[in-house]
């Protein structure tokens, strides 16, 4: 009789661990476009690496309303979940639901980190301007699915936003604010990747969306009372 082989002692390893499932439910009106999905990936690549810039540039092509108008204020547009998020010394990001139990149907990273964001709303009034350029009357692109656009924070130019695709980090922050529809606060963030500025401010309300064109549509702030609390207005136009 042959002698017995030894038997490896290498051990198979482990399973991975299971992928979280989102309990997020697909917004009414979801578009997928796989194109679109590919340049959003090289438009993020590239200018997430440039600089925050901030030179004193006056916007001359739109005119920066003071606050929400009557017939706005009474109901008009449609009403969403805006959430304003991002580690103290990094982007901010926006995002827009239908109400806090859908995915988002909009992610942008703003040029601007969320210690200078929450700086400007101290101060009461807030206008983010992201403007594109037209492309001829044959484009049939929605606003909104640009995937770049020129940002203005009160008139300043402060460089690019961009539009994201919905990484798991994001998924993460809207699954621990699912039950909030309004507030301000700080989540745990990821220690390992952003240190001791690993915590992970977020700011949501609802907004009041407001589309004058296919080439402008606003976004209004609403505060719980009506009137007081900070005032911010974001506005996606083509020029």
């Amino acid at each position: 009789m042959g002698e017995l082989q030894p038997q490896s002692s290498t051990t198979p390893p482990p399973p991975p661990p299971p992928r979280h499932l989102s309990s997020l439910v697909q917004p009414s009106h979801q578009r997928k476009n796989k194109h679109k999905i590919r340049v959003l990936k090289v438009f993020h690549s590239v200018f997430r690496s440039l600089p925050i810039i901030t030179p004193a540039c006056k916007m001359g092509s739109i005119s920066m309303p003071t606050g929400l108008p009557d017939s706005h204020r009474n109901g008009a547009g449609s009403r969403v979940t805006g959430t304003l998020f991002g580690y103290r010394k990094g982007r901010v990001t926006l995002s827009i639901q239908e109400s806090p139990k859908y995915f988002p149907t909009l992610l942008v990273e703003l040029a601007m980190q969320t210690n200078v964001l929450q700086k400007e709303m101290s101060s009461g009034m807030v206008r983010i301007a992201l403007e594109c350029e037209k492309k001829g009357d044959k484009d049939k692109t929605r606003i909104l699915d640009e995937p770049l656009w020129t940002m203005y924070c009160n008139g300043k130019k402060s460089g690019y936003g961009v539009k994201k695709e919905t990484s798991e980090e994001d998924l993460n922050v809207m699954e621990l604010l699912k039950a909030v529809s309004m507030g301000a606060g700080v989540l745990p963030g990821n220690s390992e990747i952003e240190g001791p500025d690993a915590d992970l401010a977020y700011m949501r309300a609802h907004f009041q969306r407001v589309v004058g064109s296919r080439d402008s549509e606003t976004f209004y702030m609403l505060s719980p009372d009506g009137n007081n609390g900070p005032e911010l207005s974001i506005f996606f136009v083509r020029i």
